[in-house]
C-alpha cells in the first residue's frame, strides 16, 4: 500500500512539474491542481495508513488508531486548493480576454521584435 500511494505522489508531482513548464495558461493550471492533489496524497499518508483502525484512541482500540490531524489537513488544503485554482483561472482568463491568447511569453515587448 505504501509503494503504491508513494508512486501516486511521484507521478503526480512529476506530472504537474511538467505541466506547469509548458508555455500556455490552461496546462499551468492542470499542473498546480496536479501538484495540489500530489500534497493532499502526501498529507493522507502522513496519517499511518492503518486499514479499519478507529481514528480516536479509546479503550476498545487495540494498538492501532489512525491519526485524525491529516484527515483534517487534507479536507482544509482541498477547500484552499479550490479557491486558489479559482483565482488562477480568473487571472488567466483575463489574460486571454486581453492579449487574445493564452501563450506565456517571458520577453518583454523591445525583446521580441515583430513577433509582439
Amino acid at each position: 500500500m505504501e509503494i503504491l500511494l508513494a508512486s501516486a505522489v511521484g507521478i503526480l508531482t512529476a506530472s504537474g512539474v511538467y505541466l506547469i513548464l509548458r508555455l500556455r495558461s490552461f496546462p499551468v493550471i492542470l499542473g498546480l491542481s496536479l501538484i495540489t492533489y500530489a500534497v493532499n496524497v502526501f498529507l493522507f499518508a502522513t496519517g499511518r495508513l492503518a486499514v479499519g483502525a478507529p481514528p480516536i484512541l479509546n479503550k476498545y482500540a487495540e494498538v492501532a488508531y489512525t491519526d485524525p490531524l491529516p484527515q483534517a489537513l487534507v479536507l482544509t488544503a482541498i477547500v484552499i486548493s479550490f479557491g486558489m485554482t479559482a483565482v488562477v483561472v480568473m487571472i488567466a482568463l483575463g489574460a486571454y480576454l486581453s492579449a487574445r491568447h493564452d501563450k506565456i511569453d517571458m520577453t518583454s515587448a523591445d525583446e521580441a521584435g515583430d513577433d509582439a
